[in-house]
Formats: C-alpha cells, structure tokens, sequence
C-alpha cells in the first residue's frame, strides 16, 4: 500500500513539472505579443532558439554572433536581470499601426539584478511578413552613454 501511494505522489509530481509555463495574455496576432515572446525567451528563458523564432534574418545573424543569450543581452541590448517582469507599453499604441507591416513596440522591464530593483524600457522595430509578425531591430538606449 505504501509503495503504491509513493507511485502516485511521483507520478503526481512528474505531471505537475511538465505543465506549460505560463506564457504572455493578449492577442497572439500582435506585435507587442511577439516581442514579449522573445524577451521572455532570452532573459527568463534564456533561450536563443526559441528567440531567434521572432527575429528577421538579420537579427538573427547578430544575434547568433554573440553565441548565448546571456552575452547578446548584455553586449547589445544592454541590460541584465536575474528575473524580470516585462509588459507592452500602451500609451504609445497606435491602432494605424498595428494594421501596417511595420510596428514600433515599446517594452517595460521590472526586475532584479544582483538584489538591486531594475527598471528599463527599450523599443523595438517590427516587421510583418507573411501574416506573422517579427522583431527586425532593438532601438538602442537613448539615455546611456
């Protein structure tokens, strides 16, 4: 009876890991979906392959160049957490915009680094392609040095 019950309570813990983490809410057609997406997959994730899926052609050699996610998040986008919150900034939203094949999505960052709150926000250029939409250009900082 015993070994029965600690099959049950592993298989229990077994179906529980391998539930799908939780992904992004809204609109999956939408530009600023995509670009969550893709900075879930490289800060939270930490996962280029999945980010590369959200890249043109040409961010994706870029981004390949720098071989892990960790370094292209430090040395191009410039920013480092250990967790982060990220949300589409909505007061800049254009509905013109989003029926277009280019979109500029504003993103907000909310979290930690080595203890230390952090709060960033970066844009980026997006292109439609055949109905999907894909990040072609990370706008850089204008405030840093």
């Amino acid at each position: 009876m015993k070994l029965i019950h600690t099959i049950l309570v592993t298989l229990c813990l077994i179906l529980v890991g391998c539930v799908e983490e939780d992904k992004p809410r809204g609109d999956e057609d939408t530009p600023g979906y995509i670009a969550t997406l893709y900075f879930d997959a490289l800060y939270n994730k930490n996962n280029m392959d999945i980010a590369l899926e959200h890249v043109t052609p040409r961010l994706a050699r870029i981004m390949r160049s720098y071989g892990t996610a960790s370094q292209f998040t430090r040395n191009l986008v410039n920013m480092r957490f250990d967790e982060v919150t990220i949300e589409v900034d909505m007061t800049n939203e254009s509905l013109r915009e989003q029926y277009g094949d280019n979109a500029k999505v504003n993103l907000v960052f909310t979290g930690y680094f080595n203890g230390e709150k952090v709060d960033d926000m970066r844009s980026v250029q997006m292109l439609r392609k055949k109905g999907k939409w894909y990040i072609d250009k990370i706008n850089p900082d204008p405030f840093a040095r």
